[in-house]
Parts: structure tokens; C-alpha cells; sequence
């Protein structure tokens, strides 16, 4: 896929709608589109950074003049699969005023008095913001139907309102970029294993990540119900490839880029006589 700089790469990483997702078929270790290897896919993602933090205070300074669109970064995927990477290394180029970053964990007492959605409209970026969830309101699909946390007509009716709740979003001026972050089995055990061996990194390990392995083919299966179930045109999957961390980095830097293009947000015009102000400053000592 290399030889097609041309297309979008939302074209190649989109899931189609309404298909059966089988993730055995994608490999995590490719590198679709990509503009060469780690070096050069870096110096790209730098130069994407420059241009998505413009674009982001374009989008920023639309919101004052009344424009309510806004993005949403939904990150999923597997236990080390780069959820937090990608906010350390690609949001973190953008404005930190600019963006709302949210990473879910087990709700809390009050969150559980609640519908599954609750705390999440709580935590959706206001206009002009890019908002990021580090895991989202796909858990409730996720983890709930691997653990059993509710029951599976509960669980099925999820699905559809999830679908419901993203349409809202969408027709309130929210783009969503989903993206499915596509770890290897093995590739999560090397990442585990370098976790172990560094003292450092002893904080990020928990021991029950090893029972959760056991369940691999479970979230698999999960994962491929709310890939399908949960793909519409204005809220589409994408499926990232994540065993390379430097792709995985560029990729999501190149769909927010492509997605924020789309968008085009402009600089409000001036509601004042800037001659006449900057004439009159220059008349002051």
C-alpha cells in the first residue's frame, strides 16, 4: 500500500459498515500507507504536528464565533496497545487548552447509579475543543460482556444505543474518529515482559494482566461485535495497526490530520476597524 500516498488513509483503515469483522485477517504488524520506515514515518509525524496544532487553533478560534464543531478521539484496543503512547506522542503536539482528555476507568459508586453513558456525555469536548477518550463507552460492550458485568440482553441492547448516542453527536457538529488500536497476542507479551524487566515501568504492570490473557479470545470476539455493530458512515472504525509503535503514532496523527482538513475550520472575522485600533495605539506614550 506504500506506492498509494494518493489515497486518504481513511480509506484504507476504515472498517466498511454492516461487514463481518474478522481480526484474524488483519495483520498488526503492517504498515499501510506509510511513508517509509520508523525514521521517516517520525519525521512526518513531526511535520503533521505542526500542522494539526494550526488547525487546531483554527478550530479553537471558529468556537468563538458561535461554530460548534468539535472532534473525538475514541481510543480502544487491548492492554498495551498504546492507548496512553498515542496521547503522550500525538496529542501532545497540540494546545493542552484546547483539548479535553478523558481516561476511563471501573466507574465509581456515583457513575454506577447511572446509565453507561452518563459519565461519558460529562466528559465530551466543548466547541472548538478535540477531545480524547482513553477508552470510552465501548467498555460497556467490552469488558462487560467478556466478564459478565451485565447481563448478554443488557448487554445486546448496548449496541444500539451506543449507535443512537454517536448519531446525536454527529448531528450536534462532534466528528468521531474511532480508532481500534490492532495488538498481536505475542506482541502484548513482549510488551508485558519489557515492563517486568524495568524497574521504572513496574507502576504500568499489574499482575492481573496475565489472568486477562487467558480471555484473549474473548475480547477478540468482543471486539469484532462492537467493530461491526458499531460502525456507522458519520461514526466510522478505523482499524490501526499497533505492534509498530511509530506507525501506530504517525497513522492516528495522519486520520485526525485528514479528518481536521475535512473540517477546514476558519479564523472568525474581526468585528472592529483593526486600522483604526492600531492607528490609535501607536498614537499612545
Amino acid at each position: 500500500m506504500r506506492n498509494e500516498p494518493a489515497r486518504k488513509l481513511q480509506e484504507l483503515l476504515r472498517l466498511p459498515p454492516g461487514e463481518r469483522v474478522d481480526l484474524s485477517r488483519y495483520d498488526a504488524r503492517a504498515t499501510p500507507a506509510a511513508p517509509g520506515g520508523k525514521r521517516a514515518a517520525g519525521a512526518d509525524a513531526d511535520r503533521m504536528g505542526k500542522q494539526l496544532a494550526r488547525l487546531q487553533e483554527r478550530l479553537w478560534a471558529a468556537a468563538t464565533a458561535g461554530d460548534r464543531r468539535r472532534v473525538l478521539l475514541v481510543l480502544q484496543g487491548m492492554d498495551t496497545s498504546g492507548k496512553g503512547g498515542t496521547v503522550k506522542h500525538v496529542i501532545g503536539q497540540l494546545n493542552p487548552s484546547g483539548c479535553r482528555i478523558t481516561a476511563f476507568k471501573a466507574p465509581t459508586e456515583e457513575e454506577r447509579r447511572h446509565d453507561f453513558l452518563w459519565r461519558v456525555r460529562r466528559a465530551l469536548p466543548e466547541p472548538g475543543e478535540i477531545g480524547i477518550f482513553d477508552r470510552s463507552h465501548y467498555e460497556d460492550v467490552l469488558i462487560a460482556r467478556v466478564r459478565h458485568l451485565a447481563r448478554p440482553a443488557e448487554i445486546g441492547s448496548r449496541y444500539g444505543l451506543i449507535n443512537d448516542f454517536e448519531r446525536s453527536l454527529a448531528e450536534d457538529g462532534v466528528t468521531l474518529v474511532k480508532c481500534f488500536l490492532h495488538l498481536s497476542y505475542d506482541e502484548q507479551r513482549r510488551r508485558l515482559l519489557r515492563r517486568l524487566d524495568r524497574p521504572d515501568k513496574h507502576w504500568k504492570f499489574d499482575p492481573g494482566d496475565i489472568d486477562e490473557r487467558t480471555l484473549w479470545p474473548d475480547y477478540q470476539k468482543a471486539y469484532e461485535l462492537a467493530l461491526e455493530r458499531c460502525a456507522a458512515p458519520y461514526a466510522p472504525w478505523y482499524l490501526v495497526p499497533a505492534d509498530r509503535k511509530w506507525y501506530r503514532n504517525w497513522a492516528i496523527s495522519r486520520l485526525l490530520l485528514e479528518r481536521l482538513r475535512e473540517l477546514d475550520p476558519r479564523y472568525p472575522e474581526a468585528h472592529f476597524d483593526a486600522a483604526e485600533c492600531r492607528e490609535r495605539l501607536l498614537k499612545q506614550t
